[in-house]
């Protein structure tokens, strides 16, 4: 299992001052903690007698996850990019030894357990590498559903579990949520896909207990089909980890982290105690972590009535569970069970997490440092190891962690990046936001270029992002926008920068782009008109026909840009189209968006290769 990875790096952040650690690994004698540090392009070695940092390597991109050979030798790295690296460390001379090309932003390397085999899951491209490390060749690659972020392998080795950030398909439906694809690692493909609860996304890792029964899944659990009228009792967004029973591979059941009256906003990480009796969360949003009896979970839900109808949205949050069915909305279920710990005070943004004998470790993205959390000693104050200089924040930065702070929020159910994960992209849902009246969801949309292409909202109801970012912190983290929160937060979101498209080769065009691009430039299809360049967006409102009867000025939409679209799914502003090739058709009834109905299948494939490599 990896712990974990980061969000891709921002412009702002790639500076040395700023380490960013992310992920971790142990070596097999439990002496050395490696972290990798996706702002600095090193992975660092910490002496845990010591708790000093003994050895720095230099890495040629930013470190996504690590995992470790059985004899402690060999450190495997993923280095992100459009060209990932897999970066070999030999851990005796602290020196990168060999490099395998891998997909684009690569992360979350797995060993099999006979180490002959390597599993690296390829964000962007949505599929997984599988390496022969003899060779150092990928031998196949395996496609998964959507963003993979996090693996995890059985004991035996026969099955590879992805964790996969978003869900895919319309967001318009009952039913939305990600899944975890579940690879059979001797026949080379997806067997099964575990679909989590309906509002599951943000799955940030995907952990197996040592024993192989079962696996845990860290991941947000969005309400979104209530209105934004509230955050009490988890009305908006819940935190939660799956539990997937893997001897028949279906979810056993759906556990809140949060308490009543307190959320545990984005959590990240998940490890194991050797003996598997405890289960470690790390929370991004609120700088802490659980201690969870998970034996004590599996009693207390085998004492509970199963029921045969799906789990559902119910009126009230936070009830206790008379029923397998209630436990996904049950605010006071792990109360017995699980201790919340604090870290230290300035350890910020805990992300990945690792249990080394009886101490648990969490890589703190914001403050460069590791938090130390004995497992045997009940309340104790949590201690910090330092990796480096305390980090002296600038404006952009210092908005990256308030984007990412919970503390901002409202009992601390959530952050901004709870909706828009992925450096301020999209969580794929619509959301019925408060803006233009309620009954009307709309899909979330990217903060990317947001400052540079106003207005703000599908219906353009904010003047500019600015007033959005406050209004935000207003409206859906029901808090009060005080001193420089919203100018710093403005400052990460202009210093962010588009991700090169994975459908380029080589950093251009496809030759099916290339012809994509004359239709998208021709007067006969016209998408200049409303989508010029640089920005491609004329900043101006139209009837696209998508507009719904509780929609206010539904006549009215807003231009979005198309940079970086292909990140993006579902499409419109109701979230209706799965696909470009659904919005250029079945979505686009009267040539609303672009005289499309003319045009070839083998045109409409060619339009959509070029406007998703932009």
């Amino acid at each position: 299992m990896l712990a974990t990875i980061s969000v891709s790096v921002t412009a702002s952040a790639k500076n040395e001052s700023y380490l960013s650690p992310n992920a971790l690994a142990a070596s097999p004698d439990g002496r050395m903690l490696f972290v990798s540090c996706a702002t600095a392009n090193r992975v660092l070695f910490v002496e845990l007698a010591s708790q000093r940092v003994k050895q720095s390597v230099a890495l040629p991109s930013s470190p996504t996850g690590l995992g470790i050979s059985a004899d402690g030798a060999r450190l495997f790295v993923t280095c992100a990019g459009p060209k990932s690296k897999v970066c070999i460390v030999d851990v005796a001379r602290a020196r990168v030894v060999t490099e395998i090309p891998a997909g684009h932003t690569a992360n979350a390397p797995v060993l099999s357990p006979d180490g002959k085999t390597l599993f690296v899951c390829n964000r962007f491209d949505n599929d997984v590498s599988v390496m022969d490390l003899a060779t150092k060749a990928t031998t196949h690659r395996i496609a998964v559903a959507r963003e993979p972020v996090a693996a995890g392998i059985t004991p035996d080795g026969r099955f590879l579990l992805v964790a996969n950030l978003l869900h895919t398909g319309r967001a318009d439906t009952g039913n939305v949520a990600a899944v975890v694809s579940v690879i059979d690692t001797a026949a080379g493909k997806v067997v099964n896909e575990v679909r989590l609860l309906s509002g599951s996304g943000m799955l940030n890792d995907v952990s197996i207990s040592p024993d192989g029964k079962y696996a845990i899944v860290t991941h947000i659990l969005s309400r979104f089909h209530l209105p934004t009228t509230q955050l009490e009792r988890g009305w908006m967004n819940t935190n939660a980890k799956t539990i997937i029973a893997l001897d028949r591979m279906e979810v056993l059941n759906t556990v809140l982290l949060d308490n009543v009256d307190r959320g545990a906003a984005n959590p990240w990480g998940a490890a194991w105690s050797a003996d598997g009796k405890m289960l470690v969360i790390a929370h991004a949003g609120t700088h802490e972590i659980s201690l969870i009896d998970f034996r004590g979970v599996l009693t207390k839900l085998e004492s509970l009535t199963a029921t045969s109808p799906p789990v559902r949205y119910y009126s009230k949050f936070g009830e206790g569970s008379h029923t397998q069915s209630e436990v996904a909305n049950d605010l006071a279920f792990l109360v017995g069970l699980r201790e919340r710990r604090k870290l230290a005070e300035g350890d910020l943004g805990p992300r990945a997490t690792k249990v080394v004998g009886n101490v648990a470790y969490t890589a703190n993205y914001f403050s460069d440092t590791l938090s130390v959390i004995n497992l045997d000693e009940r309340d104790a104050q949590p201690r910090t190891i330092a990796l480096g200089p305390q980090p002296v924040m600038n404006q952009a930065r210092q908005g990256e962690l308030n984007f990412h702070d919970a503390r901002l929020c409202f009992q601390g159910w959530q952050s901004c990046a709870s909706c828009h994960p992925g450096d301020a992209r999209v969580d794929a849902l619509n959301w019925d936001l408060l803006n233009d009246g309620i009954g009307n969801s709309k899909n979330n949309k990217s903060l990317l270029l947001a400052h540079k292409t106003p207005p703000s909202m599908s219906t353009g109801v904010r003047e500019s992002a600015e007033m959005a970012v406050r209004a935000g912190i207003q409206h859906i983290l029901f808090s009060v926008p005080t001193g420089d929160v919203p100018t710093t937060i403005d400052e990460y979101l202009k210093s962010l920068k588009p991700v090169p498209s994975p459908r380029l080769v080589n950093g251009k065009l496809s030759a099916a782009a290339k012809r994509g691009q004359k239709l998208f430039r021709s007067r006969e299809v016209g998408c200049t008109r409303c989508h010029p360049g640089p920005l491609f967006t004329d900043l101006k409102a139209y009837d696209v026909g998508t507009g719904a009867r509780a929609d206010r000025n539904a006549n009215e939409l807003d231009t979005p840009t198309l940079i970086e679209v292909w990140r993006t799914a579902p499409y419109l502003h109701d979230g209706s189209a799965t696909s470009m090739h659904d919005v250029l058709t079945t979505r686009n009834t009267g040539d609303r968006h672009g005289k499309t109905s003319q045009l070839t299948p083998d045109q409409i494939n060619d339009l959509a290769a070029y406007v998703l490599s932009l």
